[in-house]
């Protein structure tokens, strides 16, 4: 049996190696072959859920609450103060300074992460600014996002924070952020598929026993995840989805 193992394509490219060591760790714990998909776009990633090949997958809080919910997936573990939150941002150059300065008409960059998007037009709501009043521009990175900023094919862009502060410090030092998001309740989550329901104990037994053993410490040092993962439990997922339908509604 060799399950399938999906990673959210939001996660920066630089911890794709940690995901491999993860992977590696996982099989040689659980005794059984595991097979990382790395999909390069949300697009890609929908495919496979589709097509009913995703047994475990690391997703986001918005693609979580709907696998939950539609789908019947279970909740494993979540990252440990590892909270996902977005950024606004413009160009240092630009006369965009505060929320307060985007006006109907301007274009945003933003990349296809449905999440990153709904963050951001519940904080463009303080000043009034809704989705239809925007030109919206799809770009296929956040170092895109940023390189269109600086070069003004932009006005503001949107970022996932890890991402952005992960950018280069030159490319930093050309980007002014007008706004960090700071709602401290929404994480990636891992999930398993109903039909490998068995394996959900021994899944979660090995994801939160990481930060206990120093191969555990550095494999989640490479996926910028030190603090390592907790247990999810319903109650846990229920209060997901509920935090989700409202930034919805």
């Amino acid at each position: 049996m060799t399950l399938n193992f999906l990673i959210a394509p939001d996660f920066p490219p630089e911890y794709f190696a940690g995901w491999h060591f993860m992977n590696a760790h996982l099989q040689k714990s659980l005794g059984i072959n595991i097979h990382l998909l790395l999909p390069a776009s949300t697009d890609e990633e929908q495919q496979a859920i589709d097509h009913n090949k995703v047994d475990i997958i690391y997703a986001n809080p918005f693609d979580a609450a709907k696998l939950i919910r539609e789908m019947g997936y279970l909740a494993v573990a979540q990252p440990i103060n590892r909270y996902d939150e977005i950024v606004i941002a413009a160009a240092q150059n630009s006369n965009i300074k505060t929320l307060a300065d985007i006006k109907a008409g301007m274009k945003v960059l933003a990349t296809e992460n449905y999440d990153v998007k709904l963050l951001a037009l519940r904080l463009l709501e303080a000043v009034d600014a809704q989705e239809n009043d925007l030109i919206w521009e799809k770009c296929d990175s956040f170092i895109a996002v940023a390189n269109g900023l600086i070069k003004k094919r932009g006005d503001i862009g949107l970022f996932l924070a890890s991402a952005y502060k992960k950018l280069s410090k030159i490319t930093l030092n050309n980007l002014q952020p007008l706004i960090e998001s700071k709602i401290n309740d929404l994480n990636h989550v891992i999930l398993i598929h109903p039909r490998q329901v068995d394996l959900l104990g021994m899944l979660q037994q090995v994801l939160c026993q990481l930060n206990q053993t120093k191969e555990g410490l550095v494999i989640l040092e490479d996926l910028g995840l030190a603090d390592g993962f907790s247990k999810v439990n319903q109650e846990d997922a229920e209060l997901l989805i509920d935090i989700i339908e409202t930034l919805r509604d």
